[in-house]
């Protein structure tokens, strides 16, 4: 991967998250570190144009991997999440789940959209992804906005 791009993947959820007065919080590192992450793994994972939506979707789903959640996924987790999280952003349905399964740890999850509604220009979705870990359910919400280039980015 080249330095410019591991930059590029890098600034994604650095400038998406929001600090507050005294710094940025423990949620605000997880989600610097997660965004990271998740980008650099969506980038192995896409091949060729599909890369930088691979990368975009990494980044999206980010926050999850730097998140007290994201410590009890593994990096199927990780990128079965990724690609279910895009799929409900980019073409679910309002409302009903885009479901994930890993069979090798039995770990899954579920992302429901909601409605897309405007923010400025943007068009936007707030979701709610649930994980499911030994049983029991861990929920993250969040809201995503289309790029002009057709991504997808958390926002706050």
């Amino acid at each position: 991967m080249s330095p410019a791009r591991l930059v590029a993947i890098a600034l994604i959820p650095i400038v998406l998250t929001a600090c507050g007065p005294d710094g940025p919080s423990k949620a605000d590192t997880g989600l610097i570190v997660g965004g990271v992450a998740g980008g650099i793994i969506g980038n192995q994972v896409g091949k060729g144009s599909g890369n930088v939506l691979a990368t975009v979707a990494g980044a999206v789903v980010g926050g999850i991997v730097g998140s007290e959640i994201g410590r009890s996924m593994d990096k199927q987790d990780r990128m079965l999440a990724q690609r279910a999280e895009y799929a409900a952003l980019e073409e679910g349905t309002s409302g009903k789940p885009r479901r994930w399964d890993n069979p090798d740890n039995g770990h899954y999850g579920e992302i429901v959209p909601s409605s897309p509604y405007k923010r400025g220009v943007a068009d936007c979705r707030d979701y709610t992804h649930t994980i499911y870990i030994d049983g029991k359910p861990r929920t993250m919400r969040g809201t995503a906005c289309r790029n002009g280039d057709g991504t997808w980015r958390n926002v706050a």
